[in-house]
């Protein structure tokens, strides 16, 4: 049963066209055969497929010429290019040109027929299951999990103020995103906001970069330069990464606070300042305070307001909206088309850890952006390491994660006693894994589960586990 689902090939190849429809019409799906790309295009203006499969170097029309004319009267069709595996220059056109993926010659007819299977599935699920990605304005900040409502409820009452503010949340949660919002929906909107990286400017440099310098100050101090107080005189300074700050910066820091002036470095003459300022950091400010590393008094002058940036993942339920809004992104930025996350791929995606928090997402879009084959992504075309990443489990705090992921999901639609389910599941797993390291010797395994034999035994059949275990004697 077709479906009406229809494979075009064209091949000026008369055997390659001859095996390709024997093993497609062995599928169940109707076929059509064309020996050049001008009798496809005349029979285009009648009929549209749901696959095509084009070899790239014919007589008159070649394959990629011919996918342009197709994309331009039925985007939403995929086209398989064939090419030789030499052909590279062939096989980067065809991605270029929206090749749906590209099939290298001599190939196997199983690889063949999946790869046809696969763009069936992503012509269905285009119109179905899969959702474009957003390509949206640039937003300030997205996010609708309780924990970000919070992060913008703050952001909303401070907008009248110029109250100081300390933002504290790991690397790669988005802290200068919401620095910049604090800026934008302030009195000082229309004034400079400066950005100043304490971790990224070497020590000696550091109070040049704040205050600015006088001509001879240092060596290879030239001339007088401003430094970012100066900038951002009205506006907004965002001092990033705050618990990195020398502690002879934080007293001069600390000065500037209260006084609102400084002095250049090697100047004489104090300079009046509006500034305010924005502080952010991913350490704990108030342990670096007992440890004396950093100044209770500053410390204070900071924490006037504070704002705390949630982890990724302790927001999951904005990832989907997150890849989406990334993925449109990313090919904005590269002039190419959005590529399209199958259900299963966003799930697996938003079950990972994120070590490097939205960062990190925002760079694996990226990634599948320029790496991904075919415009469907599969969780097989994921950067390796996060497959892997999967796989091993190597942070003991993983599996915790998933569990809450999964905990959530099936609160969220409705599941009555959860634990229930997840218990025995659990037991399971961990009776599996400990009789996997004794070679299924039962009382070894009891003992690395911390059981006796016999109440291992007994959850076996409990769960309805099939026996391979040596049934060897014991007791509890």
């Amino acid at each position: 049963m077709n479906n009406g689902e229809t494979v075009w090939v064209v091949d000026d190849d008369r055997s390659i066209r001859w095996v390709l429809e024997k093993a497609v019409e062995k599928e169940g799906w109707a076929c059509q055969a064309f020996s050049d790309g001008e009798s496809l295009l005349q029979r285009l203006q009648r009929d549209k497929p749901t696959v095509i499969v084009s070899d790239v170097r014919m007589e008159g029309m070649d394959g990629l010429e011919l996918m342009r004319e197709i994309h331009g009267k039925y985007p939403d069709v995929p086209v398989i290019i064939m090419t030789a595996h030499s052909d590279l220059d062939s096989a980067v056109a065809s991605f270029q040109g929206g090749a749906f993926e590209y099939l290298p010659k001599p190939f196997d007819i199983t690889e063949a027929i999946d790869l046809v299977k696969r763009a069936m599935e992503h012509a269905r699920e285009q119109s179905m299951d899969i959702a474009e990605p957003e390509r949206q304005a640039a937003q300030e900040i997205i996010g609708e999990a309780p924990a970000m409502q919070e992060v913008f409820r703050a952001i909303g009452r401070l907008s009248h103020s110029n109250i100081t503010v300390l933002i504290n949340g790991e690397s790669g949660t988005g802290k200068e995103l919401v620095a910049q919002a604090l800026h934008r929906h302030s009195p000082r909107r229309d004034k400079p906001f400066i950005a100043l990286n304490m971790a990224a400017i070497p020590r000696d440099l550091i109070e040049s970069e704040l205050f600015g310098h006088e001509k001879g100050a240092f060596t290879g101090a030239s001339g007088q330069r401003p430094g970012r107080f100066e900038q951002a005189n009205g506006g907004t300074l965002f001092l990033d990464e705050i618990g990195d700050m020398p502690a002879e910066t934080q007293t001069r820091l600390l000065r500037v606070l209260a006084d609102s002036e400084f002095y250049r470095v090697g100047g004489h003459t104090a300079i009046k300042v509006d500034v305010r300022i924005i502080a952010a950091t991913h350490q704990n400010l108030e342990g670096l305070v007992r440890e004396g590393r950093f100044r209770e008094d500053l410390f204070h002058r900071l924490n006037v307001i504070r704002i705390h940036i949630p982890r990724l993942a302790d927001r999951r339920e904005d990832i989907p909206r997150l890849l989406s809004y990334f993925l449109g992104r990313a090919a904005t930025e590269l002039g190419v088309e959005a590529k399209l996350l199958r259900p299963d791929t966003v799930e697996f995606l938003a079950s990972l850890p994120w070590p490097g928090n939205v960062r990190q997402l925002e760079n694996t879009c990226r990634w599948i952006t320029v790496m991904a084959s075919g415009r469907e992504v599969f969780i097989n075309d994921l950067p390796p390491e996060l497959i892997a990443e999967e796989q091993v489990q190597e942070t003991g705090s993983h599996w915790v994660d998933g569990l809450k992921y999964w905990a959530d999901r099936e609160l969220t639609q409705g599941h009555q006693s959860i634990l229930d389910t997840a218990v025995p599941l659990f037991e399971q797993a961990m009776i599996d894994v400990a009789l996997k390291h004794t070679a299924g010797r039962r009382r070894d395994a009891a003992q690395l589960l911390g059981w006796g034999r016999n109440t291992l035994t007994r959850k076996i059949k409990e769960l309805g586990m099939v026996a391979d275990g040596q049934d060897d004697d014991g007791d509890d």
